[in-house]
């Protein structure tokens, strides 16, 4: 087999100290199965455990979260199914997707949708579990919300998008340019230029001064401030990244407007835990409700080629890329 090993961690991306290893087919345990990896998305995640920056990351590793693939060994009820997941465990605690082989629990182990390709399937993962998190845990979204999406057209962003208004949701998006929405939705999103607008005026304006019950940042600091000023009372902001990890914080505005924040560390779902929320996805990729990323050509990568595909995530590349044994 042929795997992506990272050997020591390196904080130069143009440098990477990857090794690609041809060994014998991993073992597994009683409870465990093997599956030959047909895709695995790329995540920024990944490129940060490449890169040194998870603690608690295990070295020599081999890197990624998401994937699809075949079983081709372990229980028999599950040996030749055609199956996907991710989990935040794997390429940190123990090694995950970057490889022709991954062993995984067979209860982490799913069927993937039928009408989604390999390659669609295996760049589904982190994005959507992210996403549907983060809704789950600030209540969910439901008809009559006012969602507000910060960084819409990155693809946590685009997630959280379908799934906001699958259930019937307004959602406002906002990006730092005038760029439209790039991603499916199941209803009208309403862009908003970050860089020649106060996102709360306009998000105030837009919903006759109510705000956004749901503030979905993805982007973090950068538009904290502007997006307590854009929630509704009792509204909650969830947070998944940032870049300033120090942010100024009105607590008399805080409690004044009963909010809540809501942070996910979808590093903590272990790949269990990603399989029962993609349990809960799958009918709606089965009725096209919810759409894969488009997989284009130019950002799929051959394990040999790890490199550049990690680059390319690092450098912020807007399509969804993907590595293939």
């Amino acid at each position: 087999m042929k795997s992506v090993r990272v050997l020591e961690k390196s904080r130069d991306i143009d440098a990477l100290a990857l090794q690609f290893e041809t060994q014998s087919v991993p073992a597994f345990g009683a409870a465990e199965c093997l599956v030959e990896i047909a895709s695995a998305a790329v995540n920024p995640s990944d490129v940060k455990a490449v890169l040194g920056f998870m603690p608690h990351a295990v070295w020599p590793r081999t890197p990624g979260r998401d994937y699809a693939g075949r079983v081709v060994d372990g229980p028999a009820a599950l040996v030749g199914k055609a199956v996907w997941g991710s989990g935040g465990e794997l390429g940190i605690r123990r090694d995950g997707t970057h490889a022709r082989y991954l062993v995984v629990p067979a209860q982490s182990v799913r069927e993937k949708p039928a009408n989604l390709t390999m390659d669609e399937a295996g760049a589904v993962g982190v994005p959507f579990i992210t996403a549907f998190e983060g809704l789950r845990r600030a209540g969910g979204a439901k008809a009559g919300d006012v969602v507000l999406v910060l960084g819409a057209n990155g693809k946590v962003g685009q997630a959280a998008i379908q799934l906001a208004t699958m259930a019937g949701a307004t959602v406002i998006g906002v990006e730092r340019s005038g760029q439209p929405y790039l991603g499916h939705a199941n209803g009208q999103v309403r862009m908003i230029d970050a860089s020649s607008a106060r996102l709360d005026e306009v998000v105030r304006d837009a919903t006759n001064g109510h705000g956004a019950d749901i503030v979905y940042n993805t982007v973090g600091s950068p538009y904290f401030e502007r997006a307590n000023h854009a929630m509704a009372v009792r509204g909650t902001q969830i947070f998944i990244s940032t870049i300033e990890r120090p942010v100024p914080f009105d607590i008399f505005a805080f409690y004044r407007g009963q909010h809540t924040y809501v942070g996910i560390d979808t590093l903590a779902l272990d790949a269990q835990a990603g399989a029962a929320i993609l349990d809960t996805l799958l009918p709606a990729f089965e009725r096209g409700m919810l759409k894969p990323f488009p997989v284009d050509g130019d950002h799929v990568f051959a394990l040999d080629d790890a490199a550049r595909a990690y680059q390319a995530v690092y450098r912020g590349a807007a399509q969804r890329v993907l590595l293939k044994p």
